[in-house]
């Protein structure tokens, strides 16, 4: 162990309670970064220069494949507020460490709809902006105004707006070129002042149907209770399975892929997209291939959404890996379709 003015690293730290895997392997060093001074003041030891450096939130979005090299930082920033509003919105910021899920129920309990839609999804508020999440008709893009990060080369702090953070389908600057460049402090959020409910996927309508919200104009409140409802029946619990909810991103592919596909298989699920291409469902390609449910060694695919590999106790993350890329390659044997993974794979 060594201690800087305001940080401290520990040797041999265990991983174990920060991927929600919950792959049993340590970091060489880490750091528990509780103030943002902290952070600054760790990548400026010089006792760490040249050591090789990982982010950490919740680890819910990423595969430890072993031990971790290097010096491991701990976001564990806290801290929310409305910091201001003009005609059209609410501006909210959170620190990076929140629960994005704990987020999202508070900036309702303040009556700040928008984010409902997000409910649930695992990990920390700093990681929504490097996966732009997204659910049921919501990416966070949509409700982004700006974030806070400190670069690791300089330890100096910097703001990024939405075009400087370049949003994609699960996508953004921080997986590409900014990777392994910044670590996000805060993150503020745009809520609009007039609100529309987007209720519109077939399980988030059941679901509200069923509560006696189908026939009515939604509250934020009641599209909220239906999302954690769906996602509670549909996917298993990090604490209770280790996973690292859905394991692949949807494809999108050009309109006569899709068409041709569509012909050989009439009931494949998709969604038209803004710019003439078509989504498909990735849990309907795997479950098709036959995956649902099964297991190589401690990996498996969940018996409920096809989508979600879990570890089913003592799989390592090349044991996930392997499941995936059988996964991937069965897919596109079939399909002809090529999925991508959403967690980081280290």
């Amino acid at each position: 162990m060594f201690q800087s003015d305001s940080a401290t690293f520990i040797a041999g730290y265990p991983l174990k309670a920060h991927n929600t895997f919950g792959f049993d392997v340590r970091a060489q060093f880490a750091c528990r970064i509780e103030r943002e001074a902290q952070l600054m003041a760790a990548v400026r030891d010089p006792r760490a220069a040249g050591l090789p450096r990982l982010v950490l939130g919740g680890g819910s979005n990423i595969v430890l494949t072993g031990d971790v090299g290097g010096l491991v930082l701990l976001v564990a920033l806290q801290g929310r507020r409305l910091v201001r509003e003009d005609n059209d919105a609410w501006y909210v910021e959170a620190a990076a460490g929140e629960p994005w899920h704990d987020f999202v129920a508070w900036t309702l309990a303040q009556g700040l709809p928008g984010l409902e839609n997000l409910a649930l999804i695992p990990g920390t508020v700093g990681a929504a902006p490097i996966q732009n999440i997204g659910a049921y008709g919501l990416e966070m893009c949509e409700r982004f105004a700006s974030l806070r990060a400190v670069e690791l080369a300089t330890g100096e702090a910097v703001e990024l707006d939405a075009t400087a953070c370049r949003f994609g389908y699960r996508d953004s600057f921080f997986k590409r070129e900014g990777r392994d460049r910044f670590v996000i402090t805060s993150v503020t959020f745009r809520l609009p002042k007039v609100w529309t409910p987007r209720a519109g996927y077939a399980d988030i309508a059941r679901e509200l149907a069923a509560s006696g919200q189908g026939d009515a104009r939604p509250t934020a409140r009641a599209i909220f209770d239906a999302v954690v409802a769906v996602r509670r029946a549909k996917l298993p619990d990090p604490l209770q399975l280790g996973n690292a909810g859905s394991f692949f991103k949807n494809p999108v592919v050009e309109v006569a892929q899709f068409e041709a596909l569509k012909a050989q298989e009439p009931e494949l699920v998709s969604y038209p997209q803004p710019d003439g291409r078509v989504k498909l469902a990735a849990g309907w390609l795997i479950d098709r291939c036959g995956w649902k449910g099964r297991a190589m060694g401690a990996a498996a695919v969940h018996e409920r959404q096809a989508l979600v590999l879990v570890n089913r106790g003592g799989a390592s993350g090349a044991e996930v890996l392997a499941l995936a890329r059988a996964i991937q390659e069965d897919v596109l044997t079939r399909f002809g379709v090529e999925l991508d993974a959403e967690p980081v794979c280290l």
